[in-house]
């Protein structure tokens, strides 16, 4: 009897384990940040905006540096922020499922757990795209500038490995620094790994903000984020 019941308990804290490995907690600012009791407070972002998507085993990366395959998913943002945060897991857990406001990639399969990534992610912004028809037009040979990057992040769940390689940052807008502004623009998100290897499986990025950015739009390439735009006018 002893033996069962300890049995029971093993299987419930493995499960409830899991269940806690599953949640990903709210999106919070580093705005009104405080401290509480030794634990840091955040208000969570007003703004959280989704992408779930998948890379197939194998699959061209947009670009190659450093012996790396590097990925990018385009953001444009209509409004200057005082913030803005992005993060990144792989495998998409179980318990995430897309919404309807969220931005899904057309391959996106959420049942493949086999594969994912330890997640690397960086922020950059088109020098000299303030409108949507400028985007198309000037994307190609843009400067991009970085503002920040990311490996691991203690704040986000573990892999399936039990490792802790999902990825997460905030950025505060600097408005005397024309480089490191959150102003209206053309944004994309790379992402690769740390170490070289292989970027595979589903994932889901998310772009938060501590106050309203109507009509952001998120896309794999410049083609499709401008068409997402244009539809949204219609």
């Amino acid at each position: 009897m002893k033996k069962i019941l300890f049995l029971f308990v093993c299987v419930l804290f493995i499960g409830t384990a899991l269940t806690k490995a599953q949640k990903l907690d709210k999106f919070g600012a580093d705005m009104g940040k405080k401290e509480v009791m030794g634990k840091e407070v955040r208000v969570p972002y007003t703004d959280v905006i989704s992408y779930f998507g998948y890379v197939k085993p194998g699959a061209a990366p947009d670009e190659t540096k450093g012996g790396k395959k590097y990925y990018y998913l385009y953001v444009w943002i209509p409004a200057v922020a005082p913030e803005i945060g992005v993060r990144m897991i792989s495998p998409v857990p179980d318990k995430m499922v897309p919404e309807k406001t969220d931005y899904v990639a057309q391959d996106f399969d959420i049942k493949d757990k086999t594969n994912y990534f330890d997640t690397w992610i960086s922020l950059e912004r088109a020098d000299g795209i303030t409108s949507v028809d400028d985007i198309l037009a000037k994307s190609k040979s843009a400067k991009w500038n970085l503002y920040d990057q990311n490996d691991d992040s203690g704040e986000m769940p573990a892999q399936p490995s039990g490792s802790k390689y999902n990825s997460l940052m905030r950025i505060t807008s600097n408005p005397n620094d024309p480089l490191k502004a959150l102003v209206v623009g053309l944004y994309r998100i790379g992402f690769t790994t740390y170490k070289v290897g292989e970027v595979q499986g589903s994932f889901m990025a998310q772009v938060g903000a501590p106050v309203k950015l109507p009509g952001v739009a998120v896309a794999k390439d410049v083609d499709s984020l401008v068409k997402l735009l244009k539809e949204a006018k219609e």
